[in-house]
């Protein structure tokens, strides 16, 4: 199948081509057809797979006729946090290339006077997080009333993040007459509510079970002690043959440490959560795409949302408290058919956590072992031992050496003695030699030193 066969229109097609795509993925191809129906949907894919595209593509044909009015968006995409945000908005700017659809980012961390100014001048599709859109409409600075078709994506952060009293009270300012789609990774009871309360006979695709993680993605668990995280994952940056990679923490400070650890360690890295602000975190994200740093290190802020081709790794420097968050952890690599490598480091306290992940995803995770490594893995050099003449000798010689150090070391020990006058020495500075001496006894109280040549000498001479 490609996307010809899903009824989009040739300026859409010509879009998709130019972007480098030509096959949908299973998520595309099943949601595509009854979203252009303008049919309430329900999809369930796991990360990766190509959700934005699915929604993202029909909308743009929906909306290429129709007029824009002021104040009043005709469509509106909830997302739960500004970098999914920000990446839907980035698909309909490359989808959308050829059509005159006017796009606006509603986000938090920006200033909201360039986001009203745009908001006047009528808006296609906006695009917002729940927070700064309750903001607007509290103020009266934007009216649902005008909104045709609505989205939420990923549904289920949103419940994680507490969002889901702000969506309802979104979908009950929303005209009933509309199309709803709701996108998410995984399905909770309390989003099963949700979407029975506010989408109409809604098509349910699910294209994989909830919760299974991508077959691209070979993940492993390292078992480890705490102190040996940071040596642990220096030595896989440098040796599993890494290209670009995110490093997932669990809390803010541990980012900023890790991050500066790395950076130390001769490593390219840059660091992204939660107390960054947003142009800061757009500029972080930027400078990870260009190739200037290979290495991200970041809170979960940036679980979901990231969509980086060529990310060849994930390491969770924590196990993730929420089993959840790991699907969307080790999703963001292994994207687009690629293949990538996820390692789950998991510290004694973290056995209940690590178990709720292989509970929720239905599959063991494999401790990383020998057969894993990539590199070859060299014997340490053994030193040459000294060649004995025989077996006896052999045993010996540790135990000749035990008691040379062992002496070597009293005498170190050993305090050193007074020094004496000069003249009151035993034995004089000169060091006696055979040929120094008589072999004659010398009687007692005569010099029994070295004969000095004085002595040989007459005293009548």
């Amino acid at each position: 199948m490609t996307f010809a066969d899903l009824g989009l229109s040739p300026e859409l097609l010509k879009a998709v081509e130019d972007a480098g795509y030509t096959e949908p993925t299973p998520i595309q191809a099943q949601a595509i057809p009854p979203v252009l129906m303008m049919k309430d949907l329900i999809g369930i894919a796991q990360t990766g797979t190509g959700k934005t595209a699915s929604f993202v593509l029909p909308m743009i044909d929906i909306l290429a006729n129709g007029r824009r009015r002021a104040l009043m968006p005709r469509s509106l995409i909830l997302a739960p946090t500004r970098e999914l945000a920000a990446q839907v908005a980035e698909n309909f700017e490359k989808y959308g290339k050829n059509h005159d659809l006017k796009l606006v980012l509603l986000i938090g961390g920006v200033q909201m006077g360039d986001q009203l100014k745009a908001l006047d001048e009528g808006v296609d599709v906006l695009i917002a997080t729940p927070g700064r859109l309750m903001d607007l409409f509290e103020r009266g600075k934007i009216l649902l009333n005008g909104c045709e078709l609505l989205v939420i994506d990923e549904a289920d952060r949103m419940l994680d993040m507490g969002f889901i009293p702000d969506i309802e009270f979104i979908c009950s300012k929303l005209p009933e007459t509309r199309q709803t789609m709701l996108f998410s990774a995984t399905m909770p009871p309390p989003i099963e509510k949700l979407a029975k309360t506010f989408l109409n006979n809604p098509k349910r695709i699910e294209v994989s079970r909830a919760a299974t993680t991508n077959k691209d993605i070979t993940a492993f668990k390292i078992p480890l002690k705490s102190r040996q995280k940071r040596e642990t994952l220096t030595w896989l940056l440098r040796n599993d043959l890494v290209e670009t990679a995110i490093i997932f923490a669990n809390r803010k400070t541990t980012v900023r440490e890790l991050n500066k650890a790395l950076q130390r360690e001769g490593f390219a890295s840059g660091e992204i959560h939660g107390d960054i602000d947003q142009n800061s975190r757009q500029k972080e994200l930027a400078r990870f795409k260009a190739g200037e740093v290979n290495i991200l290190v970041a809170s979960d802020v940036a679980a979901r949302g990231l969509d980086i081709k060529g990310v060849s790794h994930v390491f969770n420097y924590d196990t993730p408290w929420h089993p959840d968050d790991y699907v969307h952890r080790i999703g963001r690599t292994g994207r687009a058919g690629a293949k990538g490598r996820a390692f789950t480091f998991v510290a004694e306290e973290d056995g209940e956590a690590i178990d709720n992940v292989e509970k929720l995803t239905g599959t063991k995770i494999p401790i990383f072992g020998k057969k894993d490594v990539r590199v070859e893995l060299t014997a340490p050099a053994k030193t040459e031992e000294p060649e004995v003449e025989s077996d006896d000798a052999a045993e010996d010689q540790p135990r000749r050496t035990r008691s040379r150090r062992k002496d070597a070391d009293e005498r170190q020990e050993r305090p050193r003695q007074e020094r004496s006058p000069r003249g009151e020495r035993n034995e004089p500075r000169r060091s006696r030699g055979r040929d120094d001496y008589d072999d004659a006894p010398i009687p007692a109280g005569e010099w029994n030193g070295p004969r000095p040549s004085f002595l040989d000498v007459s005293a009548t001479t």
